[in-house]
């Protein structure tokens, strides 16, 4: 890992290193540019996230490219209703010697890719739920570490399909950004079958270790933060809670309940990271808001009366701001 001699200088770094990314994942990837933002930043923070869109849209392609740009171990995991919890986290078996051993599960990784994870019974979704939050895991009473860093990078189908199990909220909580993915566009859609058809593979090659990842995440919490940002994210999500002194009025009309303390985390840290690869040393109120729709549109429930008008949680964290 290289050693840089101040912050400044690794700031600037790190806004090199995320530009050199994100050409690699673009040599695969076409378009989603605000999609690939997000789960750099997601990485960078420490944190994991869900995307969310119909099958298709290269979801599963573009977590594996992410994985193969960065110097670190990847597993993934197809979700289906068979699922157990024990074929995530691993299991013990009775070896030759006759004595029990633990079999480390595809969890064991440093990106985890969790396919169609709402394919799957409550059950075995919330085996992610210690992994994700503790870093590590419980099998016959003994605590295993995962390896570090460690991030789960969740792809999900809208919930209106068929087969489909909606994740607990405590676990929805655990993912820093919910991110969704929309069609490409006509020209976007156009280079996509051009290049997919072809016989041409684009060539990948690792951009960053683990090492410095681990330094960069480091260096995103060391990012001071002035009081009137900090005050305004606060606000924000203090906003969308019902019953709260300082709950906005469309969400007293239109939400069930609203975002937590991890709310208000999460976007700082995110706003931290956003500031640092936009060239800025300090965030300002742009990159809460900048960080506002993924932190939030999976931790507000909407009640009734907004379902019935087609409100969605999108328009309601845009009117809040």
């Amino acid at each position: 890992m290289q050693a840089y001699a101040t912050d400044i200088a690794a700031a600037d770094a790190l806004k090199v290193q995320v530009t050199t990314i994100r050409k690699a994942i673009g040599k695969v990837i076409v378009g989603q540019d605000d999609v690939v933002e997000k789960l750099i930043i997601s990485i960078l923070c420490n944190g994991h996230s869900l995307l969310v869109g119909v099958p298709g849209l290269a979801k599963t392609l573009l977590v594996k490219t992410i994985a193969d740009v960065l110097d670190l171990s990847f597993k993934r995991i197809q979700f289906t209703p068979d699922l157990m919890p024990s074929d995530i986290i691993g299991a013990e078996i009775l070896n030759e010697q006759r004595h029990f051993q633990f079999i480390k599960g595809p969890v064991f990784a440093n990106i985890i890719l969790a396919d169609e994870i709402n394919r799957t019974p409550p059950k075995t979704q919330a085996a992610l739920l210690e992994a994700m939050q503790e870093r590590n895991v419980t099998a016959a009473g003994v605590l295993y570490k995962l390896p570090s860093p460690f991030f789960v990078l969740a792809t999900q189908n809208p919930i209106e399909q068929e087969g489909t199990y909606p994740l607990p909220e405590a676990q929805l909580d655990r993912f820093m950004f919910q991110v969704t993915l929309d069609y490409p566009s006509f020209a976007e859609e156009v280079t996509i079958v051009r290049n997919t058809t072809g016989a041409s593979v684009p060539e990948l090659s690792t951009v960053i270790s683990g090492e410095d990842i681990l330094y960069f995440q480091d260096l995103v919490r060391r990012v001071p933060v002035p009081d009137n940002v900090l005050e305004y994210a606060v606000g924000l999500v203090q906003k969308t809670r019902p019953g709260s002194p300082t709950v906005a009025q469309v969400a007293t009309q239109y939400l069930a309940y609203g975002a937590g303390p991890r709310a208000s985390q999460y976007l700082i840290l995110g706003a931290k990271c956003h500031a640092l690869i936009h060239g800025k040393y300090s965030p300002d109120i742009e990159d809460v808001r900048a960080m506002a729709l993924p932190v939030l549109r999976h931790r507000i429930l909407r009640n009734y009366k907004a379902e019935a008008e087609g409100i969605t949680q999108q328009s309601l964290i845009k009117q809040l701001m």
